[in-house]
């Protein structure tokens, strides 16, 4: 029977699908709960190798360890609100829904031919009013726990996408959506969420974390949320005796501070345009430009001078106060104390606009331990390390590390200032103006003010009577939907038109599978703490300080709302690499061709209808690069258990997977092999249970290979899924198997029991191949007369006892150097050994005519011949 990849797989998703195989109850009895989740997909309408990776690691997982006793949790869903179903509603002229649930559809069916063990009873779709009702509900009781306010502030805004970006979708001052659209910045009252409330906590979380999650994410996290340590001083706005907090990590430094800069959106520089309107100009050029740019490194940086002066209060001395594109709103105060002296920054800025200078801190030599003195004139950069205090009254000749601790201490005493906590984290701001998301449930009343739509009218439904030709945001265009009526008083009012972030939607998700058709909670407390924290989460590391930042803010909150019990979302983190492949660029045509429009000469590759050589490069596979596999194709050509089987054997899931054609057309091989010796096997099967007692050498030596097999791939699975190294051991004990038939029950050179040990070592390898290539192998167990589905069968477990082999290998030396090495039984007589030993051929070279002083016996190692 030949092996047809394209019936078998048909044949037992069908059964998998009628049976319901991968139901999950919350609890069963005797069984742990083990919850296997990957990131939910957005339907874009078809899937990409980046995807089936991404699922079939996950599957195999939940495959694994439903078969090692577990009851697992193995679910799917969409992540189906954003702008690509809005953008293509406006192009075709079809409502966002349309278009979302045809690409469910699609995608799902394409889902299910990979074989996938998804629990599709517990299905979600953030886009429907069931999903997107607890949003409103989470945000309504977020809000009067005093977690999401809204405020007018300066916003990142995508011209392309005509809407809000939170400062995490800013990439390199790009939108994060298509990265070719430079992020503005524009003026807007927004919702907010609260993340910096749980700053502290998101960082000592990661003490929880740091077992289970890439230290890389973490370091990223870190790194986002940005926590220092420093002092905020209150210098005074000369005249109006406005205190203008500032932070600074470096108050030693306090007594050189030579002007202060505010960044051009701090409040502040609303009140001085209108009384110096002269720099408005200015000022607008720099809060339009890029934030990342502003503050890059090498960048020039501009400023204008506000007219005002400031006290410093440590000394009263008067400075001038600035606005410079180079100070953020987003880190401390917005407000910045210029020291150029011992700031790179400050000093290429007071060298470009001819400031004061004065060095406050003097390095020390190296010899003398003695202060070298430095003139702001003779400096040609600021000096940044410690050293000995000057030009600061009382704590002269102190070290600046003393300075930091005693100046601190008379900022405090002295009543302007207090030694604080920073952090870079801004909190998230949720409103987007589009529609195809989660209307906010805010109503503006004239009289009762803002109000939060009741519970019992959840959800606030998305309007269908929208323009999405009139520009704008959609929803602004719906009469019906903007006129409410106020929940307090029952008088006119009107609704939020802004969209919350489709962040939102995904930030609980993973907990609302646990209970996904709660009518009356977003989730059951007690299901919840049955399946929380997800044991393994599996997604790309780009969703660092996006997703993976805001929903351990969720669960936090959800926590502190009474939801959950953990602390955490996810106990392990894995971050699969990316799939690449081959990009071919033609410069004279300036586009990337498809691999079908490439012709090959070894290692070099030409346009087919020019002939111009082109550039090939191996990276991530995209549309816009040309260079994507079609899994479909593959599928098709190949059938779905090859293609789980090449993404999960060429790289370990942590690297970078690079696409070869050859290695899927060795794994296509590699199962028919496998499928040649179960079909072709029958006659030397034998289902009764081996005596150990009446096995030959050859019996011996499979049996030890299948146990050291089972050891290896379960510890290569347990050791961070490392299912490549799990294949490769399949492999080798699928060649010991093949030379066993052929060399042993073809030859009929067996014992009473080999036919046992062969039928017991296919049945094993056919289990151990199951995660990675089920639909070929639960067809292999039913030609091998057994029922039932592979899903539900125990995992093996070795037996260390069958791990030894009775010969061992033993080095015969001759006064400490190798001359031969022999094979023996490993309990030989030590007389019989010797003997042995003494007789090999050249062994005898090195011992003619020679006297033996004596002869070492390492046991089971070395045999050492001593002659003289």
């Amino acid at each position: 029977m030949e092996y047809n990849f394209g019936q078998i797989e048909s044949k037992w998703q069908k059964k998998w699908i009628e049976n319901n195989i991968f139901k999950t109850e919350n609890e069963v009895e005797g069984k742990e709960n083990y919850y296997a989740l990957e990131m939910f997909a957005y339907p874009s309408g078809n899937l990409h190798m980046g995807h089936v990776r991404n699922y079939t690691i996950g599957d195999v997982i939940a495959r694994y360890k439903k078969m090692k006793g577990f009851n697992v949790l193995h679910p799917f869903g969409w992540d189906s609100f954003g702008l690509p179903a809005e953008n293509a509603a406006i192009q075709n002229g079809a409502h966002p829904a349309k278009w979302t649930v045809a690409n469910i559809e699609n995608m799902k069916k394409q889902l299910n031919l990979l074989g996938l063990s998804y629990d599709w009873n517990r299905e979600i779709a953030t886009y429907t009013p069931e999903y997107y009702r607890w949003n409103q509900w989470i945000f309504k009781k977020l809000y009067e726990k005093g977690l999401v306010y809204r405020k007018e502030s300066t916003v990142n805004w995508c011209p392309d996408c005509n809407t809000v970006l939170a400062n995490e979708q800013v990439e390199d001052g790009k939108c994060w959506r298509h990265g070719k659209t430079d992020v503005i910045q524009k003026e807007l009252t927004q919702w907010f969420f609260k993340i910096t409330e749980y700053a502290e906590e998101l960082l000592e979380g990661h003490k929880e974390l740091e077992e289970g999650w890439p230290s890389k994410v973490l370091a990223m996290q870190k790194n986002w949320i940005g926590k220092s340590f420093g002092t905020e001083v209150n210098f005074i706005v000369e005249k109006t005796n406005e205190k203008l907090p500032v932070f600074t990590t470096r108050v030693d430094t306090l007594y050189g501070v030579t002007y202060c800069v505010l960044a051009p959106e701090h409040p502040m520089v609303k009140e001085i345009l209108l009384e110096n309107p002269s720099i408005s100009e200015e000022v607008d050029k720099m809060k339009s430009a890029d934030m990342i740019e502003r503050t890059a490194e090498g960048k020039e940086k501009t400023g204008v001078f506000t007219g005002r002066y400031v006290i410093n209060p440590i000394n009263n001395k008067k400075v001038p106060l600035w606005v410079g594109d180079y100070v953020l709103m987003n880190y401390g105060t917005g407000a910045v104390m210029a020291v150029p002296t011992h700031d790179e920054r400050d000093f290429t800025f007071a060298k470009k606009y001819n400031l004061e200078m004065i060095p406050v801190i003097y390095p020390i030599d190296k010899e003398t331990k003695e202060a070298i003195e430095i003139k702001a004139e003779d400096m040609q950069n600021a000096f940044i390390g410690k050293g000995i205090m000057a030009n600061s009254e009382e704590f002269n000749g102190i070290s600046s590390k003393e300075a930091l601790t005693k100046i601190a201490e008379k900022v405090e005493k002295e009543n302007y200032g207090t030694r604080t906590t920073k952090y870079r984290l801004k909190d998230w701001g949720v409103s987007r103006q589009r529609y195809w998301g989660t209307p906010i449930p805010a109503i503006y009343c004239d009289k009762c003010g803002i109000v939060m739509e009741k519970e019992e009218n959840l959800p606030v439904m998305l309007p269908t009577d929208i323009n999405f030709q009139a520009g704008g945001n959609p929803l602004a265009t719906s009469e019906e939907f903007k006129n409410a009526t106020c929940p307090c008083c029952g008088g006119k009012a009107r609704r939020e038109t802004d969209t919350m972030d489709t962040f939102v939607d995904s930030s609980w998700y993973y907990l609302r599978y646990c209970d996904s058709k709660n009518t009356d909670l977003p989730i059951d407390k007690m299901i919840a703490d049955k399946w929380s924290p997800v044991d393994q989460y599996i997604g790309g590391v780009e969703h660092a300080v996006m997703h993976l930042l805001y929903a351990r803010f969720f669960h936090k909150a959800l926590r502190d709302l009474g939801l959950v019990s953990t602390n955490e979302p996810f106990k392990r983190l894995l971050t699969q690499g990316m799939v690449l492949g081959p990009s071919f660029y033609s410069a004279n045509k300036n586009k990337y061709l498809f691999s079908t429009d490439v012709r090959f000469e070894g290692e070099k590759a030409f346009d087919k209808e020019t002939g111009e050589e082109l550039a090939v490069k191996v990276e991530k596979m995209s549309k816009s690069k040309n260079n994507g596999v079609d899994p479909l194709h593959i599928i098709a050509k190949y059938g779905a258990d090859t293609a789980r089987l090449f993404t999960m054997f060429a790289a370990p899931p942590e690297k970078e997977l690079e696409w070869n054609e050859n290695g899927l057309a060795g794994g296509y091989r590699f199962i028919q092999r496998v499928w040649k010796l179960v079909e072709e096997g029958n006659e030397y099967f034998d289902r009764n249970k081996y005596n150990l007692e009446a096995l030959n050498k050859a019996d011996k030596n499979i049996l030890r290979k299948l146990h050291l097999t089972i050891k290896k791939v379960t510890d290569s699975i347990e050791d961070n899924f490392h299912f490549n190294t799990s294949i490769a051991s399949a492999m080798e004990l699928l060649n010991e198997l093949s030379d066993y038939k052929v060399n042993v029950l073809e030859k009929n050179e067996i014992s009473s029991e080999s036919k046992k040990v062969y039928f017991e070592a296919i049945r094993t390898l056919i289990i151990l191949l199951s995660p990675f290539i089920p639909h070929v192998c639960d067809e292999m167990w039913e030609i091998i007369g057994e029922t039932g589905y592979l899903f539900n069968e125990e995992w093996p477990e070795h037996n260390e006892k069958l791990m030894i082999s009775d010969e061992i290998a033993i080095a015969v030396q001759v006064n400490g150097k190798l001359r031969a090495t022999v094979e023996v039984d490993r309990n030989i007589e030590k007389p019989e050994l010797e003997k042995l030993a003494l007789a090999q051929e050249n062994v005898q070279k090195h011992i003619e005519g020679k006297e033996i002083a004596k002869i070492i016996i390492v046991p089971n190692k070395i045999v050492n011949i001593v002659v003289k």
